[in-house]
């Protein structure tokens, strides 16, 4: 069967239509973890996302700036080498909203993420990682010069 651009041109409006009627929207909010992103401390979104206490990751590799010159794109980077990772979290302590990022990792695939964060103020940041059910944690104090949430 071969497409053709009428047919290509249908399905667009079809889709735009259930965007614009919110349907797609819809379905896909289902799949959003809101008590996650409302937590105000680390305990309370790793709570969220369906763990306990967390143990520290010596397995996980952290990689974000000491100081940033620019709280508004904070550059973050984990990678975790705990076998069967299924998740990494990016949470800041210090912002209005403490779980920053959330990244399902599907298996067989690279457990590795790089991202930008906004951060409102010097804060401590975390990267939460589940691996088998549990949750490890690597964290680092980024020191921030030019706040990014309304700073």
């Amino acid at each position: 069967m071969t497409t053709t651009r009428r047919d290509m041109l249908r399905v667009t409006a079809v889709l735009s239509l259930m965007a614009a009627t919110g349907l797609i929207g819809e379905a896909q909010a289902a799949e959003w973890n809101q008590a996650a992103f409302e937590g105000k401390s680390v305990a309370d979104v790793i709570k969220a996302l369906g763990g306990g206490s967390p143990e520290k990751g010596g397995a996980i590799t952290f990689n974000a700036p000491d100081i940033a010159e620019n709280g508004a794109v904070v550059p973050v980077a984990v990678t975790s080498n705990i076998p069967n990772t299924e998740q990494i979290a990016i949470l800041v302590e210090k912002n209005p909203n403490t779980l920053a990022a959330d990244f399902m990792i599907p298996a067989g695939t690279e457990p590795f993420v790089s991202t930008r964060v906004k951060m409102g103020q010097t804060s401590v940041v975390h990267a939460a990682v589940k691996a088998d059910g549990k949750w490890y944690v690597a964290s680092k104090e980024i020191k921030v010069t030019l706040g990014g949430c309304g700073g």
